[in-house]
């Protein structure tokens, strides 16, 4: 398992953790806070991440994490 941690385009941070499922697939479950406070929780599933290097893998779950919560924000 994996940790990623950021903060969205709408002030939002987040902690979420991320393992590998199969065929290329990363499953992740993301904690949501603002200003300290929480904030909610999402969870999502990334494809096509099959022979990607770790950095590239922990970018798209970001960007994936980012778009699951402020498109459902």
């Amino acid at each position: 398992m994996s940790n990623v941690s950021g903060k969205t385009s709408n002030g939002f941070t987040y902690e979420a953790d991320y393992q590998p499922a199969s065929a290329g697939r990363i499953n992740w479950t993301a904690t949501f806070r603002h200003k300290g406070d929480y904030a909610g929780m999402r969870h999502g599933c990334v494809h096509g991440m099959l022979g990607i290097p770790a950095e590239a893998v922990d970018e798209a779950v970001k960007v994936d994490i980012e778009s699951t919560w402020t498109d459902a924000a």
